[in-house]
């Protein structure tokens, strides 16, 4: 499980919010501080969609689902938690989920809302508000979609900021992160190349110690059950005690559980390509991870 270091009561990091503060005006910069996670934000959006396709054609006839016409965020409200300068967010919105991104940094939200009103299609589909993750859990709002990009290797007790995460998703709604695994290869290119060497990200960006195994996210949510906000007479007929992971398989989840897909950079195209699903080490520095809430009538 995470490392027990993190056992603080919120997930905000004061010095992690400082330091994106600090580099806020470099956002929407293509060439600058967070080129990589320009280049990055079409292959999280590709991932993003194919489950959401994917999980349509699970559930429908075949002939229901056509996704060269009918775009599956459409109508679907969505969370972005940490969403920086909103660079996914916006791609949401665009594709015309109603999405509302929230950071703990007020300075990212404020170039983010500049940067949204520069582009008036975006209109009422998209929202910020400057506010951490667990301040929206008293709220009775829960969203089709939660996604936490490139932020959990960002956050004080791992733990807590997904248990919030998760109790924001609806049931049988879907939880989509991205993040870093904590291995040699990915301290030599995330910080030793990309930090220390090519200077391509600001020192102290990331912290190996905060890096987060596929491994454990699986550990994780093979241990929790959320109770999807019924009474605790519906909880005890309902037996809702079952984890968002119920088993394995070789140490990979079954697929309409769970998946880990890596994201590996190739310097010759100056581009991102998602790894096919299994592709061996793929997962070793940067991944996305997919899961999905059980709902109360699969229980």
């Amino acid at each position: 499980m995470f490392p027990t270091r993190l056992l603080r009561s919120s997930t905000v990091n004061a010095n992690e919010i400082a330091h994106f503060s600090r580099l806020s005006a470099e956002w929407w910069n293509e060439r600058g501080e967070f080129t990589f996670l320009h280049k990055m934000n079409p292959v999280r959006m590709q991932f993003i969609r194919e489950k959401l396709i994917e999980t349509a054609y699970d559930e429908q006839p075949e002939e229901a689902v056509d996704a060269k016409k009918v775009e599956v965020l459409a109508g679907l409200d969505v969370l972005d938690v940490g969403c920086g300068g909103g660079l996914l967010s916006e791609s949401l919105a665009r594709l015309g989920a109603r999405t509302t991104g929230i950071d703990a940094s007020e300075s990212n939200i404020a170039i983010a809302q500049h940067h949204a009103s520069l582009d008036p299609r975006l209109g009422s589909n998209l929202t910020y508000k400057h506010a951490p993750a667990e301040s929206l859990l008293p709220q009775s709002k829960r969203y089709d979609v939660v996604c936490s990009m490139e932020v959990l290797e960002h956050v004080d007790n791992p733990a807590m900021f997904l248990k919030t995460c998760a109790e924001l998703v609806k049931p049988s709604g879907h939880l989509f992160l991205s993040t870093i695994s904590r291995t040699p290869l990915s301290y030599f290119l995330t910080i030793f190349m990309a930090e220390k060497v090519l200077r391509q990200i600001s020192g102290g960006t990331h912290t190996y110690s905060k890096y987060i195994k596929p491994s454990e996210l699986l550990e994780f949510f093979q241990s929790y059950s959320s109770h999807m906000h019924c009474t605790a007479e519906e909880q005890r007929a309902r037996n809702d005690s079952r984890p968002w992971i119920t088993r394995l398989y070789n140490g990979e989840p079954t697929r309409r559980e769970a998946e880990i897909r890596g994201m590996i950079y190739n310097p010759l195209s100056a581009s991102w390509i998602l790894a096919p699903r299994g592709a061996w080490g793929a997962a070793e520095c940067n991944y996305l991870f997919w899961i999905r809430k059980p709902d109360l009538d699969m229980l």
